[in-house]
């Protein structure tokens, strides 16, 4: 959440910033013109208060003294009524503001290429030779079907379409998978977590998801409680409505969940295989910290990331996002595209954001500054990575021409030793 100070002191900045993003600004007209008339009342009920205090004052004095205070108790009487209506006008002023306030996206960063799409999207750097094969390059789907391994039938008469059935060893191999990473970040310096997989909605509104992005979530019936889309939400969440001490930053988390996504508006896009499912495992990091540690932390999650694909020698590309593609609640993201041959393109694989003290207004994570001032902290979150797109790269690179798998030498020692996966 943008912090309204900041709107009323800096209103055309704010506006030009989130025209940046192709966001509708006009809604900071209004939020300007709901503020006054808050503050308006605001004034208006500390006035009526003070007037108040003074008049029951001189109640008091006129009693002590034997005189009539009639007159005098009957306008207490009457301001405590019409104040009582201005308390209840200045409430719902309140919420007002805060809806508003709440579907308001973050501003981007200076240096956040400016484009309408991913097609303007920054590449910072590509690494890693692509993988030429003397042979038919088949997808994972082909390759992990002809194994007997990933059974997308089976999970549509389970469930539904975009579920999986992981068999055998690449059952192993997406578990394998998974433990080196949270291995990898336990080495970083990172607190590994579990958190529940459903949360509530105060949960999902203090990252962002809620109330603007709903209809992407699985919601409980009868309950107020959701499915993860990500593990970002609930272990940001653990200093929800906390005040600590700044000694304690940088708090560094990583946690192994999986991932639930309606994929609303999706219909039609990666339809085949594991890439958009709506259920999903994921590695996720999570980054509290100050102010001044924000920017480098940022770059060591990103930097992070990059070395799990390095250590696991697939190809990829680093991304900046540009305005019209970054997150809601971001203002700076990197992504890692990893290469995919049967696609003959990169894609997505680790998404690594700073939200700044956006999602700390939301969830009030505080920290005392100094010693003293209670001060927002920020927020950083991105995969590390995503386990089932990982598995997909591994299958599509590492492919041999009788459809064997060669399995990445970081992963054999997860794997019991196992190099080769065949039928």
């Amino acid at each position: 959440m943008l912090d309204i100070k900041l709107i009323e002191s800096n209103p055309d900045d704010v506006i030009k910033n989130l025209n940046k993003r192709g966001f509708d600004s006009s809604i900071i007209g209004d939020v300007l013109e709901v503020n006054k008339k808050r503050k308006e009342s605001i004034q208006i009920v500390e006035s009526t208060k003070s007037e108040i205090n003074i008049l029951s004052r001189e109640v008091g004095s006129l009693k002590k003294s034997g005189q009539d205070a009639s007159a005098q108790m009957k306008k207490v009487g009457e301001l405590k009524d019409s104040m009582k209506t201005v308390e209840e006008a200045l409430a719902a002023l309140e919420v007002q503001l805060h809806e508003k306030l709440s579907v308001i996206p973050n501003l981007i960063s200076d240096d956040t290429p400016e484009g309408a799409n991913e097609d303007s999207n920054k590449e910072i750097k590509k690494v890693g030779a692509l993988p030429s094969f003397n042979f038919e390059v088949k997808d994972h789907v082909a390759l992990g079907e002809s194994l007997g391994m990933l059974d997308f039938e089976t999970a549509a008469k389970l469930t539904g379409a975009r579920f999986v059935v992981y068999k055998g060893l690449l059952a192993r191999l997406e578990r394998a998978i998974a433990n080196y990473m949270i291995d990898f970040h336990l080495k970083k310096g990172y607190e590994e977590i579990i958190p529940p997989f459903i949360v509530n909605a105060d949960t999902l509104y203090g990252t962002g998801q809620l109330p603007k992005f709903g209809e992407d979530l699985f919601k409980l019936e009868g309950k107020d409680w959701y499915l993860i889309p990500t593990a970002e939400v609930p272990v940001t969440n653990l200093k929800r409505e906390q005040l600590f001490s700044e000694e304690e930053l940088p708090l560094r988390y990583v946690a192994y969940t999986p991932c639930f996504r309606s994929e609303a508006g999706s219909y039609g896009k990666d339809t085949r295989g594991l890439i958009r499912m709506h259920q999903f495992s994921k590695v996720e990091m999570v980054n509290i910290t100050s102010e001044e540690q924000s920017e480098e932390a940022h770059q060591a999650m990103t930097q992070s990331a990059c070395e799990i694909l390095e250590e696991l020698k697939l190809p990829y590309r680093l991304m900046q996002l540009c305005s019209g593609d970054i997150g809601f609640g971001s203002r700076k993201t990197y992504d890692l595209e990893v290469w995919l041959p049967a696609q003959n393109k990169y894609r997505e694989i680790s998404s690594v954001s700073n939200c700044w003290d956006f999602q700390a207004r939301r969830a009030k994570i505080r920290y005392k500054k100094g010693g003293k001032k209670p001060t927002f902290a920020h927020t950083l979150n991105g995969s590390g990575l995503a386990v089932g797109r990982t598995l997909v790269a591994v299958l599509e690179n590492y492919q041999q021409e009788d459809g064997s798998i060669a399995i990445p030498e970081v992963l054999q020692n997860y794997m019991g030793g196992i190099k080769v996966i065949a039928k």
